[in-house]
């Protein structure tokens, strides 16, 4: 705590004390007010401005500093200056105290609180940013919590204090004139209770709804200019229309069947989507066939003395089909047709807000009407426009699946999840991979020891990694193909037999007649929290929709988006991105969920880091997997977990465990307290618990415990 707030907290401090030792508070009761009413009087007849100061100073000081005694000086303030005066100065007075009270918390424990909650209070923030206002003016119309927490706990959000400030003056207005009101009749009170009834405490709360109300009159108002000049159909063929059957489409699509909604799925490729087709399932597929080699290139660590393996690229990038033909099914035409689902292969184009054409594959073409719309269009690659890719000719995570001939130099243009899980699996099959990325090292999004220790196997494996290179343009000389990247300043040229790109996704925008109806978009559609476009009634979700371009996320997406769409107004939810986790499936495998330290730095957010170094680890060793880590972030002082990265053998599998846990509110003391099969690599997980409990053992009552157990033994 810096010198400023030793100062603020000391003022604070002494005045409350003196308030309390001095008994202040005797002179703030119902009886020594309507004692001194008489004496009030004549001092304020004859020195009326000087009353008038004294008692806006004290009105300020008893709410800056949340002292008891606001009502009682309400009554005063009526009792002394009459209902017109009194109204003005208490109206200014309570407002600039409790201002004052505001920016008191806000300077005095915004940062500590910030540091300890900080995922907690940027959701309360964006919340206050929203509807803060709304909710302030409820607040102080509808006496639920004591006016002083309103003011400590709302200096702790990032309400702009003006906000605050002119809010609370309307807000407590109506109170503060019925409080005025009883005081020009003090001698009438028997007490506070009495003041205000039943009936009007109901009024207030009427009043207080208002702000609320208005609210969803201005999002209707609002509603109806997007909507106006579009003609809304009389009925509707379809409850929801859903654009796109990756996994977002797919979910959303069984969720409205699932609950008795009339649903229209249309695909223009294949069902399944990207994950299917051309992501997860296939780069899976190649990954483990990779893996393989890799061990058997690995056979002398397990005592074998000599293996080799002889394989047919073509055949193991024939496998990778048959696997997808294998999961096929579960995403199929068919068995979403069995389930509810009106499938429709085709192209669809939303014509206006509640109307979808649809071009079907056999050359007939329809318009449906549809209460709802949900865009899940998915991504693609992106291609950067440099000079001469397309004369040279490029591969995409997309595209790279038809190659049946092994690139003998592979350049893979990129550092992020997709372009290292591809350079590691092309290095082990045989070709000489060179990453380039134009950052200072992969997987940036990592803490730096993660995207290191992948690097180093990187390298070990024969990956040439060149970091900090900038691609600037492709050249073919003689026949070659040349990258031209800089890099210090200097040019670089690396020549390569074929290219991949993998420089992250774009969403799909265009085609679907999103440019047409003004919704926005440039790398995702544009959204708000309840997954909602500009129209109230048309939706996104999953890679098209963002922040995270992950299957699991999209069918996160499809949820709130399916819920959304059929149940909207009358119950919708906000999209909850608090706990994603994700995983990179390179070797060491990389998982996390939460924070990690490099995020919690950037964030300003303080946390505790609890490590646990897999080479320790039975199970690992006998796999002879012994490296790698887990490293968890908690609260100060805690055992409440902020996130976690595990780097190692199946880390993708062992995060399931804390992405419960930080989901339910379980702590590492509960995940120490649980029993792990021995052995096993999930043991792990309860290690570094175990860590963490050691660096928070009670010392000095261990201590203590140590002379008890001293003593049963008859020492001294």
């Amino acid at each position: 705590m810096n010198s400023k707030k030793i100062v603020i907290l000391a003022v604070i401090a002494v005045a409350v004390v003196a308030y309390f030792q001095l008994g202040l508070g005797q002179y703030l009761s119902l009886d020594a007010l309507k004692a001194q009413q008489a004496a009030l009087g004549d001092y304020h007849r004859q020195h009326p401005w000087q009353v008038a100061g004294l008692y806006l100073l004290a009105y300020v000081a008893v709410t800056a500093l949340s002292l008891p005694g606001a009502a009682l000086m309400t009554l005063a303030g009526g009792a002394i200056f009459g209902v017109l005066w009194g109204t003005v100065i208490v109206s200014f007075a309570s407002s600039i105290g409790a201002t004052l009270a505001f920016l008191a918390a806000r300077f005095l424990l915004r940062d500590w609180v910030g540091g300890r909650f900080g995922e907690r209070l940027k959701a309360v923030d964006e919340g206050i940013r929203r509807d803060g206002p709304f909710y302030l003016f409820t607040l102080r119309l509808i006496p639920v919590f004591p006016f002083f927490l309103v003011n400590l706990l709302l200096g702790l959000t990032a309400m702009k204090a003006r906000t605050f400030y002119w809010v609370s003056q309307v807000g407590m207005l109506a109170g503060t004139v019925v409080y005025v009101n009883a005081g020009t009749q003090l001698a009438r009170i028997d007490s506070l209770a009495g003041i205000v009834s039943p009936g009007l405490l109901a009024s207030f709360a009427l009043l207080g709804l208002f702000p609320l109300l208005a609210r969803k009159i201005v999002d209707a108002g609002q509603a109806r200019k997007v909507y106006a000049g579009w003609q809304r159909p009389p009925r509707f063929d379809r409850n929801l229309v859903v654009i796109g059957a990756g996994s977002a489409g797919l979910v959303t699509s069984y969720i409205a069947a699932a609950v008795k909604a009339r649903v229209t799925l249309v695909e223009k490729h294949r069902m399944g989507g990207d994950c299917l087709n051309t992501g997860c399932v296939p780069s899976k597929a190649l990954i483990r066939s990779a893996k393989l080699l890799s061990h058997i290139a690995r056979a002398r660590e397990f005592g074998i003395a000599e293996a080799t393996a002889r394989f047919d690229f073509a055949e193991v990038m024939e496998r990778v089909q048959r696997i997808i033909r294998t999961v096929e099914p579960h995403d199929s035409v068919e068995r979403y047709s069995q389930l509810g689902v009106d499938v429709v292969e085709g192209s669809a184009r939303i014509v206006s807000p509640w109307q979808v054409e649809i071009s079907r594959h056999d050359g007939t073409t329809q318009t449906l009407s549809t209460r709802s719309i949900v865009i899940a269009t998915g991504a693609r690659p992106f291609v950067p426009p440099l000079p001469g890719i397309d004369a040279v000719g490029y591969l995409t995570s997309d595209t790279v699946w038809d190659l049946r001939q092994l690139p003998r130099r592979l350049l893979v243009l990129g550092g992020g999840p997709i372009g290292s899980e591809l350079t590691q699996t092309f290095a082990r099959l045989g070709a000489q991979v060179t990453q380039v990325e134009r950052g200072p090292r992969i997987m940036p999004r990592e803490d730096p020891e993660v995207s290191a220790m992948v690097a180093e196997r990187f390298r070990a494996e024969g990956v040439r990694l060149l970091l900090e290179h900038q691609a600037k343009e492709f050249v073919i000389e003689q026949g070659e193909k040349i990258l031209v990247a800089e890099h210090a300043g200097s040019a670089v040229r690396i020549p390569f037999d074929g290219l991949l790109v993998a420089l992250g996704r774009v969403g799909n925008l265009s085609g679907y007649g999103l440019e047409e109806l003004g919704i926005p978009g440039e790398r995702t559609v544009a959204i708000n929290e309840f997954l909602q476009t500009r129209y109230p009634n048309i939706y996104a979700a999953g890679d098209v929709a963002g922040p995270f371009q992950f299957t699991h996320t999209a069918a996160h997406q499809a949820w709130y988006a399916a819920v959304n769409a059929l149940f909207a107004p009358f119950r919708k939810f906000r999209a909850d991105y608090s706990v994603i986790p994700w995983s990179t499936f390179v070797e060491p495998e990389v998982a996390r969920v939460g924070l990690n330290e490099q995020e919690a730095k950037e964030r300003g957010i303080a946390y505790e880091v609890s490590r646990y170094d897999i080479d320790d680890l039975d199970r690992a060793i006998a796999d002879g997997e012994a490296h790698g880590f887990i490293k968890v972030l908690t609260v100060p002082g805690k055992d409440r977990i902020l996130g976690v990265t595990i780097v190692g053998e199946h880390a993708g599998d062992l995060i399931a465990e804390y992405v419960l846990a930080m989901k339910q509110g379980i702590g590492l003391n509960r995940i120490l307290g649980t029993i792990h099969i021995y052995p096993t690599l999930a043991e792990a997980n309860k290690y570094v618990a175990g860590v963490w409990k050691k660096a928070h053992a009670p010392a000095e009552l261990l201590r203590w415990v140590e002379r008890w157990h001293t003593w049963r033994r008859g020492g001294g």
